[in-house]
């Protein structure tokens, strides 16, 4: 089968589309044909090195994160799920595999398609909606009438936080460039703060929570909009020790080496009488088969800003990394 493999950390000449052995469904597991997969910044920052601290991968790897397909054959032990069954799918962030025409995947990360989506919009769901739904409901809790800061709303993660968040009764502010305004307005923003000619500190105050998805400067301003007692959830910011434990499952190893390089946004946090949090989605069937439910109702807008065709991966990729992209960015195997 064809695959994106990478064979050495670095820059995109260190993967190529190559013909592997097609994988086999141990117990719980699914072999599904791929037909879309979509993109995301973990991608290309595993390509780098940059998470081998946290996943040091047995190279060479086939990478990608998340997919949509059709189960073409089932391990030992599969109940939920059958040959010709229409799936999406956040893949164990051990293995990845995605980006190849056949994927194996267990039985708990995978959920049947949204109805009302083709394979390319399913494609572009796991990871970013996964991601927000976890750090909007279960870390920080959000509930109607909270307010609620989300920088960064036109990306990936963005487009479904903004919805999730809506959906689960809050107000919410992001930021966006001109040509992203139009898409976070359509989407449920009750607050637009153009970044490139505002401060979004200079316009929003007394916020409940915020959730994080640009890390460096923007995390570094965003502490006065909020409350004393609120919160903040970060996945661009630095690691904290709950990450490593709670969301990775490690020990006081990886726990003490966050403590360390997360101490002075803890202490930034501390001194405005908040709490910082940084987030490791995990997979999950059951929050994936929730998300169907919001998108078949049209509770959720799936956001497609480009779908490349497979041959074109590692452009698609070089595009992502950019960070022009208004929604994701797929990849379509046929």
């Amino acid at each position: 089968m064809r695959a994106l493999v990478l064979s050495r950390y670095g820059g995109p000449e260190h993967t190529a589309l190559i013909d592997v052995p097609q994988p086999s469904p141990g117990a719980s597991e699914l072999l599904v044909q791929v037909q879309a997969a979509g993109l995301n910044p973990v991608d290309f920052k595993t390509r780098a090195g940059a998470l081998k601290i946290i996943h040091n991968y047995p190279l060479p790897i086939v990478m990608g994160n998340e997919l949509s397909g059709v189960v073409e054959a089932v391990g030992p032990g599969v109940t939920r799920f059958a040959k010709g069954d229409r799936v999406f799918a956040r893949v164990d962030r051990d293995r990845m595999g995605a980006f190849a025409e056949y994927a194996v995947v267990h039985e708990d990360h995978v959920a049947r398609m949204p109805a009302s989506l083709d394979f390319p919009s399913a494609a572009a769901v796991s990871l970013a909606a996964l991601t927000a739904l976890q750090a909007l409901r279960d870390e920080l809790n959000v509930g109607a009438g909270q307010r609620v800061f989300i920088p960064g709303g036109a990306g990936g993660v963005g487009t479904f936080a903004i919805q999730i968040a809506k959906h689960l009764g809050a107000h919410v502010a992001t930021t966006a460039s001109p040509r992203g305004e139009a898409l976070v307005k359509r989407l449920g923003a009750d607050v637009v703060i153009d970044y490139s000619r505002e401060r979004f500190e200079d316009k929003l105050s007394g916020y409940d929570c915020a959730f994080d998805l640009l890390g460096a400067d923007t995390l570094a301003r965003l502490w006065s909009v909020l409350k004393p007692g609120g919160r903040v959830v970060s996945i661009a910011g630095m690691p904290e020790p709950a990450a490593a434990r709670k969301d990775l499952g490690r020990g006081s190893g990886l726990a003490a080496l966050f403590w360390v390089a997360s101490l002075s946004t803890r202490l930034r946090a501390a001194r405005h009488g908040l709490s910082y949090r940084y987030l490791f989605m995990h997979p999950s069937g059951t929050d994936l088969a929730y998300l169907a439910s919001l998108i078949d109702a049209q509770k959720i807008e799936v956001v497609i800003d480009r779908v490349f065709p497979f041959a074109e991966a590692k452009e698609a990729m070089a595009y992502l990394e950019r960070g022009h992209a208004k929604g994701k960015v797929v990849l379509a195997m046929s």
